[in-house]
């Protein structure tokens, strides 16, 4: 179950970076990521949308989400709408295996620090030297990456 897992993960990565490059095309050809990422949010609602109509086996119940805090409808869609749209500028400029890898270090760091004090409520991950030198070994191959 496990390796299922894993491979999803892996395949969630390999979309991002797909949606990237199509993505980026789109923001270059209209002159500004915001549009992109605009065109990108609808199509992934009303995907998201028909795929709840199509695959969920119980009715949606608006009554469930009524627990959720006002802030958590918005929020991911406001860091959403930045790291995507920054994402979609960035390309162009630094070519897809540069952002990715930054981008990946980026979020590498954070999620050791977040991870290490639970922030976001997610769960706690200690800091290990074994964490540690992986994520190194993983910068280093981002700076492998990135220099000529």
């Amino acid at each position: 179950m496990k390796l299922i897992l894993y491979i999803l993960a892996f395949m969630g990565g390999v979309f991002l970076a797909i949606q990237a490059g199509f993505n980026t095309q789109l923001s270059t050809l209209a002159k500004h990521p915001v549009f992109a990422v605009i065109a990108t949010s609808i199509t992934s609602a009303v995907v998201g949308v028909v795929f709840l109509f199509c695959f969920q086996k119980e009715t949606f119940q608006l009554l469930k989400t009524q627990n959720a805090p006002w802030y958590l409808w918005c929020i991911g869609g406001i860091f959403s709408m930045a790291g995507i749209s920054l994402y979609f500028y960035t390309i162009p400029k630094l070519g897809i295996s540069k952002m990715i890898t930054l981008g990946l270090c980026g979020q590498l760091i954070f999620s050791i620090i977040a991870g290490k004090y639970g922030w976001l409520h997610l769960p706690v991950e200690p800091i290990t030297t074994k964490r540690l030198l992986g994520a190194f070994i993983m910068i280093i191959g981002i700076i492998l990456i990135n220099t000529k």
